[in-house]
């Protein structure tokens, strides 16, 4: 395999980082955007067509990553540009109730089955930080369950063991981040359902909530072993503790019900982002009504957001939910096409003497160059980082963009065909 070089044939994308430099701290506006754990320098976008992204020079990308999951269907979808032309058209922004937001809220409600209520916020961390809160104020209690290797978003108590970016550039201890704020913060190892009862052994009944993404997608795609989400719901439910399903990633993408449908099993709480906006910047978090109704202005926890339920960002959801729940057949097709993609990696690499371990579930994959089963964070951090670093620029040069960073899960669109993944696999063959 080559080695990373810069290419000649992205000269504008160097001239615009070096520019981005001067203004933005390290020349993006979140670290996953960044090079620099696989090296090099990050490519600059222009636009987006189905499968494919384009960059400032005009090279043209089969696109893995969709924007980090929203573009399920591909990009520029149709019907979803025409639903953001025609609110654009009305106004961008009220600051006062829409029917939009009713109207998302029933179709995320006739999707997801134990979504009893539901509140908008702008992005995935606002979600998953209020569903904390909110868990807390619940139960009165004030202690939280999450995995290492799972990234619920930037919020203080999060940024333990939080894998994902983090890792990417090793950052262990944040700074900035007092002592205090992580205190109530316990961690325990993905897929050891003892650690967590271990944890609830020790602390009782002091722990308000579990917090897990049901299919990791921050330590790459890493799924979760047979009887693991059921026993954090057991252990929830002895315990009067709310348990929160992090499907931000997940949520709409592995099912129309997303993870929850998928592996059969059912959280209190649920956050969502990604798909939910279509590609525009939409959080949300929703589960029991008897939870939901902690809320202000029903209850007494605090949580607001000047532009959540934005109107455009409401249009753009409604359209991608009603194509993803009218077209279920949808999912079928990605699986497939996702499945046929593993089935492709997985010969190329063995052809080659290379060992690779591939995770997959619905249209969630990941690439780990190992000899051994990924099933945690531990497992994610000892796979060869070198290799993968290099594979990664090997497919940037032949048209593949890829996630710049071992432990991140790659997302397959509606728009890739059998072409795209041919071109994939004969990419791997010329390394």
């Amino acid at each position: 395999m080559h080695k990373m070089k810069m290419s000649s044939k992205r000269q504008k994308s160097e001239v615009l980082f070096a520019n981005a430099k001067l203004s933005i701290p390290g020349g993006v506006n979140s670290p996953v955007r960044a090079f620099k754990s696989v090296g090099g320098n990050p490519v600059f976008m222009e636009r987006a067509e189905g499968a494919y992204l384009y960059d400032a020079d005009g090279n043209s990308y089969i696109d893995y990553i969709n924007s980090w999951g929203p573009m399920i269907l591909g990009h520029n979808h149709p019907t979803v540009v025409e639903a953001v032309k025609l609110q654009a058209e009305k106004a961008f922004s009220f600051g006062t109730p829409t029917q939009l937001e009713t109207e998302m809220a029933e179709l995320v409600k006739s999707l997801v089955q134990n979504v009893e209520l539901i509140r908008f916020v702008s992005s995935g961390t606002e979600a998953c930080m209020s569903a904390l809160r909110l868990a807390r104020g619940y139960t009165g209690k004030n202690k939280f369950i999450k995995f290492e290797g799972c990234y619920h978003g930037h919020a203080d108590p999060f940024l333990v063991k939080a894998g994902s970016g983090l890792a990417t550039f090793d950052i262990q201890t944040v700074p900035g981040i007092p002592a205090g704020a992580a205190m109530d913060t316990l961690t325990a190892k993905y897929n050891d359902l003892e650690g967590v009862m271990a944890l609830f052994a020790q602390y009782k009944e002091d722990i308000a909530a579990v917090i897990v993404e049901p299919v990791a997608g921050n330590m790459g795609c890493v799924l979760p072993e047979r009887g693991f989400l059921e026993g954090l719901r057991k252990l929830c439910t002895a315990h009067h503790t709310v348990l929160i399903f992090d499907e931000v990633m997940t949520g709409f993408r592995l099912a129309a019900g997303g993870a929850q449908e998928k592996l059969n099993v059912q959280a209190d709480l649920i956050t969502f982002g990604k798909v939910i906006g279509g590609g525009l910047p939409v959080g949300a978090f929703g589960g029991k009504k008897e939870i939901m109704e902690c809320l202000a202005p029903v209850g007494k926890v605090y949580q607001a957001g000047t532009l959540s339920g934005n109107p455009l960002a409401m249009a753009a959801g409604i359209a991608t939910l009603s194509i993803l729940k009218n077209n279920t057949f949808i999912y079928h097709q990605l699986e497939q096409t996702t499945s046929s993609l593993a089935s492709g990696l997985k010969n190329a690499f063995s052809s080659k003497g290379i060992p690779v371990v591939i995770n997959q579930l619905g249209s969630m994959i990941s690439v780990f160059f190992s000899e051994h089963p990924v099933r945690n964070f531990e497992e994610a951090a000892v796979t060869d980082i070198p290799l993968f670093n290099r594979f990664f620029h090997h497919m940037l040069d032949q048209g593949i963009y890829l996630p710049p960073a071992a432990f991140e899960s790659w997302f397959v669109s509606a728009a890739i065909s059998d072409a795209e993944i041919e071109k994939t696999i004969q990419a791997i063959k010329t390394m």
